[in-house]
């Protein structure tokens, strides 16, 4: 899914800064969308519910579950 890739490539780069609804709105997708997203990279163990600063998830170092 290409917008998933984008949306998570964001969200590295945004550390934090926008909330997660406006950074898939910043890369042009629908906070439905966004939220569809969110839940795939959830289950992929890719990202994890945690607030930073105004986001309220964060990019899982993958180094950190070995």
């Amino acid at each position: 899914m290409k917008n998933k890739e984008r949306y998570y490539n964001a969200l590295i780069q945004n550390q934090g800064h926008i909330n997660e609804i406006d950074l898939g709105e910043k890369i042009q997708l629908n906070e439905i969308e966004t939220r569809e997203i969110i839940a795939q990279l959830l289950a992929e163990h890719r990202i994890a519910y945690e607030v930073n600063r105004n986001c309220n998830y964060k990019v899982v170092n993958k180094n950190s579950y070995r």
